[in-house]
Protein backbone atom coordinates (compact mmCIF):
# COMPACT_ATOMS: atom_id res chain seq x y z
CA UNK A 1 0.00 0.00 0.00
CA UNK A 2 1.13 3.57 -0.51
CA UNK A 3 2.51 5.72 2.17
CA UNK A 4 1.07 9.59 3.43
CA UNK A 5 3.75 12.14 4.34
CA UNK A 6 2.13 15.08 6.17
CA UNK A 7 4.08 18.48 6.51
CA UNK A 8 3.22 20.26 9.48
CA UNK A 9 3.79 24.47 8.91
CA UNK A 10 3.25 26.54 11.24
CA UNK A 11 2.56 29.63 9.42
CA UNK A 12 1.72 33.12 10.95
CA UNK A 13 -1.27 35.07 10.17
CA UNK A 14 0.18 37.73 7.77
CA UNK A 15 2.17 34.65 5.87
CA UNK A 16 -0.53 32.64 4.79
CA UNK A 17 -1.06 34.31 1.54
CA UNK A 18 2.36 34.22 0.73
CA UNK A 19 2.79 30.53 2.10
CA UNK A 20 -0.16 29.64 -0.31
CA UNK A 21 1.28 31.91 -3.42
CA UNK A 22 3.93 30.01 -3.22
CA UNK A 23 2.48 26.10 -3.43
CA UNK A 24 0.70 28.18 -6.29
CA UNK A 25 3.79 28.76 -7.91
CA UNK A 26 5.30 25.41 -7.47
CA UNK A 27 2.46 23.83 -9.34
CA UNK A 28 3.70 21.00 -11.07
CA UNK A 29 7.26 20.24 -9.15
CA UNK A 30 6.26 16.71 -7.64
CA UNK A 31 3.33 15.82 -10.22
CA UNK A 32 5.68 14.34 -12.39
CA UNK A 33 7.93 12.33 -10.40
CA UNK A 34 8.10 8.64 -10.29
CA UNK A 35 5.85 7.03 -7.51
CA UNK A 36 4.00 10.42 -6.94
CA UNK A 37 0.31 9.81 -6.42
CA UNK A 38 -1.18 12.73 -4.51
CA UNK A 39 -0.39 16.56 -3.57
CA UNK A 40 -2.90 18.66 -1.19
CA UNK A 41 -2.02 21.95 1.07
CA UNK A 42 -4.10 21.96 3.41
CA UNK A 43 -5.42 25.72 5.25
CA UNK A 44 -6.11 25.69 8.51
CA UNK A 45 -9.82 26.59 9.52
CA UNK A 46 -10.52 27.52 13.22
CA UNK A 47 -8.04 27.02 16.25
CA UNK A 48 -4.34 26.68 14.29
CA UNK A 49 -1.67 28.10 12.54
CA UNK A 50 -0.31 24.88 11.23
CA UNK A 51 -0.99 24.03 7.38
CA UNK A 52 -0.86 20.36 6.10
CA UNK A 53 1.18 19.35 3.22
CA UNK A 54 0.02 16.01 1.97
CA UNK A 55 1.54 13.93 -0.46
CA UNK A 56 1.07 10.41 -0.86
CA UNK A 57 3.43 7.77 -2.73
CA UNK A 58 3.97 4.47 -4.10
CA UNK A 59 5.96 3.37 -1.59
CA UNK A 60 8.93 4.89 0.56
CA UNK A 61 11.63 4.67 -1.62
CA UNK A 62 9.71 6.60 -4.36
CA UNK A 63 9.50 9.42 -1.64
CA UNK A 64 13.31 9.05 -0.85
CA UNK A 65 14.09 9.18 -4.61
CA UNK A 66 12.46 12.54 -4.92
CA UNK A 67 13.60 13.75 -1.61
CA UNK A 68 17.23 12.80 -2.04
CA UNK A 69 16.97 13.59 -6.41
CA UNK A 70 14.74 16.57 -8.10
CA UNK A 71 13.82 18.44 -4.55
CA UNK A 72 17.42 18.21 -3.32
CA UNK A 73 18.88 19.67 -6.60
CA UNK A 74 15.91 22.49 -6.44
CA UNK A 75 17.07 23.51 -3.13
CA UNK A 76 20.55 23.17 -4.44
CA UNK A 77 20.30 25.04 -7.87
CA UNK A 78 17.98 27.97 -6.61
CA UNK A 79 19.33 30.69 -3.93
CA UNK A 80 16.13 31.90 -3.51
CA UNK A 81 14.18 28.98 -3.30
CA UNK A 82 11.72 28.31 -0.28
CA UNK A 83 11.90 26.10 2.33
CA UNK A 84 8.60 25.08 2.34
CA UNK A 85 8.29 24.39 -1.79
CA UNK A 86 11.23 23.93 -2.93
CA UNK A 87 10.49 26.50 -6.01
CA UNK A 88 12.18 29.54 -6.46
CA UNK A 89 10.19 32.61 -4.66
CA UNK A 90 12.49 35.77 -6.00
CA UNK A 91 14.01 33.58 -9.35
CA UNK A 92 16.91 31.67 -9.54
CA UNK A 93 20.29 33.22 -9.24
CA UNK A 94 18.61 36.36 -7.26
CA UNK A 95 21.03 37.63 -4.34
CA UNK A 96 18.92 37.39 -1.38
CA UNK A 97 16.81 34.25 -0.16
CA UNK A 98 13.31 35.09 0.70
CA UNK A 99 12.05 34.64 4.74
CA UNK A 100 10.45 31.55 4.78
CA UNK A 101 6.26 31.81 5.63
CA UNK A 102 6.82 28.91 7.99
CA UNK A 103 7.94 29.69 11.34
CA UNK A 104 8.19 26.11 12.30
CA UNK A 105 7.58 22.39 10.53
CA UNK A 106 7.36 19.04 11.66
CA UNK A 107 6.68 15.88 9.23
CA UNK A 108 4.48 12.76 9.84
CA UNK A 109 4.64 9.58 7.93
CA UNK A 110 2.14 7.18 7.76
CA UNK A 111 1.19 4.04 5.60
CA UNK A 112 -1.81 3.84 4.13
CA UNK A 113 -3.35 -0.01 5.65
CA UNK A 114 -7.38 0.78 4.55
CA UNK A 115 -8.58 2.96 2.04
CA UNK A 116 -12.27 3.43 0.62
CA UNK A 117 -13.30 5.07 -2.98
CA UNK A 118 -17.13 6.89 -2.75
CA UNK A 119 -20.01 5.06 -3.12
CA UNK A 120 -21.66 5.58 -7.00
Amino acid sequence: MSIVKINALTVPAEQREVLEQRFAARKGFVESADGFEWFELLRPLEGSDRYLVYTRWRDEEAFQAWMNGPMKEAHQRAKGDDSETGDSGSGAGSAERPKPAATGSETWSFEVVQQAPPKK
